[in-house]
């Protein structure tokens, strides 16, 4: 099994080159193949341009195989070429935007089978913002302001993207409507990687990550160790 790397926001300025280089250095190395999937920038036609701000991120970062794959629709999702692609990679990366287009997009199509075989292969699996959402059981769509099943990498979870800004103020609501999940808030420009003993997580980057759950509030700084 590999790991998983989930990012607050704000990913490609600069802000997370810590955790992105631990993620390349699990991964294996500057010459592992790097695969970007832009889908949940592909309603306001943003995928392109966000696809390549992470391929100039990634091999700003010294990494050599980057692509950014063409998954901006189901049809493509479920394209056999596209899904060996993933599969094939070592570090999959999922960038912000509409985090239930995103979802909606990938469960149940063979992209996501491909991501899960290239995880149980041992390739990292990162997302940012709404790239993050979307990996834990439950994800919160604020645009139709609805609770969503996610794809379940992080049982009985939410993500908090951007909690330094704007992500904090749906923890109230949350807390409310999944009041024995766990809400995870996560700075911009922070990370939380399952890399430290017995499966518990480590923040790196700029911020702190923000644990909601049994009626207390826990915060945690880059370089501190966690178990969701």
């Amino acid at each position: 099994m590999g790991y998983l790397l989930l990012e607050g926001g704000a990913e490609f300025g600069g802000g997370m080159r810590d955790p992105d280089l631990k993620a390349i250095e699990l991964a294996g190395g500057l010459n592992v193949p790097i695969r970007i999937i832009p889908t949940a920038a592909a309603p306001d036609n943003n995928h392109q341009r966000a696809g390549n701000n992470g391929i100039r991120w990634f091999k700003s970062l010294g990494a050599t195989d980057v692509t950014s794959v063409p998954l901006i629709s189901r049809i493509r999702a479920d394209e056999k070429n596209l899904a060996q692609s993933l599969r094939e990679a070592k570090l999959i990366y999922m960038l912000g935007g509409f985090p239930h287009y995103l979802g909606q997009t990938l469960k149940d199509s063979l992209a996501w089978e491909a991501v899960l075989d290239a995880y149980r292969n041992g390739a990292i699996v990162a997302g940012s913002s709404a790239g993050a959402m979307v990996m834990c059981e439950f994800y919160y769509d604020p645009s139709g302001k609805r609770v969503h099943e996610g794809l379940n990498l992080v049982p009985n979870s939410f993500i908090l993207p951007h909690h330094n800004t704007f992500g904090k103020s749906w923890a109230s609501s949350l807390l409310k409507k999944r009041p024995n999940a766990t809400l995870i808030g996560i700075d911009e420009q922070t990370g939380m990687i399952n890399d430290g003993e017995n499966g518990s997580w480590t923040v790196h980057g700029r911020g702190s990550v923000t644990l909601y759950r049994e009626n207390q509030v826990e915060s945690h700084q880059t370089g501190r160790y966690f178990s969701v």
